[in-house]
């Protein structure tokens, strides 16, 4: 499933995915890859996200169904 919120969070504050990636210490095809739904990162990156976007991990990960 795609991660638009991640894409939208990284876009508010107007950071690229390499930019995004560099802040959390992953290449840019980790962040693609998250954004398209093609890889589950670990708990560990996904708090290093939410620290790096100023968001929750309810407000990034969590999945409504």
């Amino acid at each position: 499933m795609k991660n638009l919120r991640l894409k939208a969070a990284r876009a508010a504050m107007d950071l690229s995915q390499q930019a995004l990636a560099e802040k959390v210490g992953v290449s840019r095809q980790t962040i693609n890859a998250i954004e398209s739904g093609d890889y589950n990162p670990t708990i560990n990156l996904c708090v290093a996200i939410c620290r790096a976007l100023d968001k929750t991990l309810d407000e990034i990960f969590w999945e409504d169904k």
